[in-house]
């Protein structure tokens, strides 16, 4: 294998930056666009990490650009003192796509502002103490959300966790904990849900319910729908609001609007980041009306939430989608990539499962016994980098890539992506 090149940054990287926070590639990126970036060595790669599900419109989509460039000239921080268009151009638009009668905001500007909101929300609104989360979730790195992350013990050491946090099983049909299958279990997982509040904390108790429609750097794994459902039952039943976080897996990452729509279930409270705005720093806790309007004044608030010139870039993002219809054309390349992936499945027996929706999609490696095969995945990862394409992976035993193109792929590139993948899997075969 190539030896990779150090990188001029490479000193300045290790005098300067924290090393709580790790890097994926030891490049630095001279420039980007559109799905690839060129590196301080010349060379060009397929970028397949998108920011980590971020750059949904791919590098620095020329229509989010201009919107961009047009509020720098009009307004660029507010600080909650005075309105302005972008803000409410963006609410109007998340009213349309955000699922069944969800259609009130408040921003910020990350995944984990936004989960911290929903739970702060929820705990205001109910006046209940008590959250339910599940195990494999990754929700953040505040304290408030890494009492709720449980996709890796790397990420909670040392960080007692807050009080009345529980946990269930998540439904991972793969791995499934109970040890059954889907074809005949009657979804037996909920029944450990539900003895939660049967042995450790009263449904009266419970503010909400957290989880991750597709968990996210807990493996990338598809809950079934019947389980969804059942939970939004529960939670209707109970008057216990239930939270989605869709921080990854939200604004046509699936195929869809967000992953809720694949279930048919709508959440009470909902967070949103990532692909919002193609990269420009912006998140929401969205919600129904309904919960929203008991979430009074001095409750919550933010500085440098909703930002003009990221809520420009959040419109231009939702209509470039809708205006090249995007949605659908992912899920037909999806349908495409999965029937490839599939077929590398039974060729080699180190894959053990392929999953996702949309373009978050997943390979884990795995041998027969589902054996996590973390050297494997290392080496494929670091030969399709060697190859021209950039990804990344996650699972807690580091044995899972993800596959995140821009939604704005062409076919040209998703051939390119796949080609690449394909030919890897032959060399590390060997």
């Amino acid at each position: 294998m190539a030896k990779m090149k150090v990188s001029k940054n490479k000193k300045r990287m290790e005098k300067y930056l924290a090393p709580s926070l790790g890097w994926d590639v030891e490049f630095t990126v001279e420039k980007a666009e559109g799905s690839y970036v060129t590196c301080e060595f010349g060379k060009t790669y397929l970028d397949w990490s998108s920011g980590t599900a971020v750059n949904i419109t791919g590098h620095r989509h020329p229509k989010v650009m201009d919107a961009v460039k047009k509020q720098l000239d009009k307004l660029v921080h507010s600080g909650c003192v005075y309105q302005y268009d972008s803000l409410l151009d963006l609410c109007e638009r998340l009213e349309k796509v955000t699922p069944g009668d969800i259609g009130m905001f408040f921003f910020s500007n990350s995944g984990a502002e936004a989960v911290e909101g929903c739970m702060k929300a929820a705990k205001f609104v109910t006046e209940r103490n008590a959250i339910i989360s599940y195990r494999g979730a990754f929700h953040g790195r505040t304290m408030g959300c890494v009492s709720v992350t449980t996709s890796n013990s790397k990420y909670t050491k040392h960080y007692t966790p807050l009080a009345s946090i529980y946990r269930a099983l998540y439904p991972h049909c793969y791995r499934c904990p109970l040890g059954l299958e889907l074809k005949s279990c009657n979804i037996a997982c909920f029944k450990q849900f539900e003895a939660i509040t049967k042995y450790e904390v009263p449904k009266e108790d419970v503010a909400a319910v957290l989880i991750e429609p597709v968990q996210g750097e807990g493996g990338y794994v598809v809950p079934p729908k019947e389980y969804m459902q059942k939970l939004r039952k529960w939670c209707t039943d109970n008057k216990v609001l239930l939270i989605f976080d869709e921080v990854q897996s939200g604004v046509a990452r699936t195929g869809k609007w967000f992953a809720a729509d694949h279930f048919g279930v709508t959440p009470d409270l909902m967070a949103i980041a990532k692909g919002i705005a193609s990269g420009f720093p912006l998140s929401a806790v969205a919600g129904k009306p309904s919960v929203m309007k008991k979430w009074l004044p001095g409750a919550h608030g933010t500085t440098f939430g909703g930002s003009p010139v990221s809520c420009a870039a959040a419109c231009a993002t939702i209509d470039v989608i809708e205006k090249e219809k995007l949605l659908a054309k992912s899920l037909k390349n999806s349908e495409k990539m999965m029937k490839r992936l599939n077929a590398l499945k039974d060729k080699y027996k180190f894959i053990g499962d392929i999953r996702g929706l949309g373009y978050m999609l997943a390979i884990e490696f795995a041998d027969k016994n589902k054996t996590p095969d973390k050297a494997k995945c290392d080496e494929f990862l670091a030969k399709c980098l060697e190859n021209g394409l950039i990804m990344i992976g996650c699972g807690a035993d580091g044995n899972i890539v993800r596959i995140l193109p821009p939604v704005t792929s062409s076919d040209k590139e998703i051939e390119e992506g796949m080609t690449i993948i394909e030919n890897t899997m032959k060399q590390i075969a060997k």
